[in-house]
């Protein structure tokens, strides 16, 4: 009978590049990615620079693997959950920016629309593909939910471009001020508070009200 539990070295080689990707996610939002060395990724996840590079060819493929793997399987979740809603407008839309605040806002993943804004002139090639992974589809899925709405004669007609981009613009800004100081800080206890604000005057905007 073969025996049902790998041995603690196979399970850990199969268990790296997870390492990985958490170990690079915390320093890339820590420090950007500039500063960032594929050598003190290595080291945090307490694995030589080689073994890192059995599995990412580049400091750019390492990143591009962390967005791929972590806030890109978030948007499509979103996707699913649009597809699958069958009640009001107004109940999915709350539903999908909770479930975006709780699984990235109030994540580390929240770095990630700082560390762009603030990087993506030096790294072009990057920002293309984050546009590309990130928020053009980002975009395409609250205007799905935006078309949704007015064909089911819940919201109002908007233009889906630019409400859709209106509408994810808060959630950014409220992400940025997580990993801002000075001028732009905001106490981390009041942005659940500011997220409720947001959804009431969105709602208030989009929403058919029925006399």
């Amino acid at each position: 009978m073969s025996c049902p539990f790998k041995p603690k070295w196979e399970r850990r080689k199969e268990a790296r590049p997870q390492e990985l990707l958490a170990a690079a996610l915390d320093l890339f939002v820590e420090r950007g990615f500039a500063a960032t060395r594929l050598d003190d990724v290595a080291r945090a996840a307490g694995v030589s620079k080689g073994t890192l590079y059995l599995y990412f060819s580049s400091k750019e493929d390492l990143f591009k693997a962390v967005v791929r793997e972590s806030i890109v399987p978030m948007i499509g979740e979103a996707e699913g959950v649009i597809d699958a809603f069958e009640g009001h407008t107004e109940e999915l839309f709350r539903n999908v920016m909770h479930r975006w605040w709780d699984n990235v806002g109030n994540t580390k993943l929240s770095g990630l629309p700082k560390l762009m804004m603030g990087e993506a002139g030096n790294f072009p090639e990057l920002a293309r593909f984050y546009q590309d992974e990130v928020v053009n589809r980002g975009e395409r899925m609250v205007a799905t939910m935006l078309r949704r709405g007015m064909a089911r004669g819940e919201i109002r007609d908007v233009d889906l471009e630019i409400d859709a981009r209106l509408l994810i613009a808060p959630m950014i800004m409220m992400m940025m001020w997580k990993h801002s100081a000075g001028v732009c800080e905001v106490a981390p206890e009041k942005l659940d508070v500011y997220l409720e604000h947001y959804i009431e005057m969105a709602l208030h905007g989009l929403l058919i009200r029925r006399a």
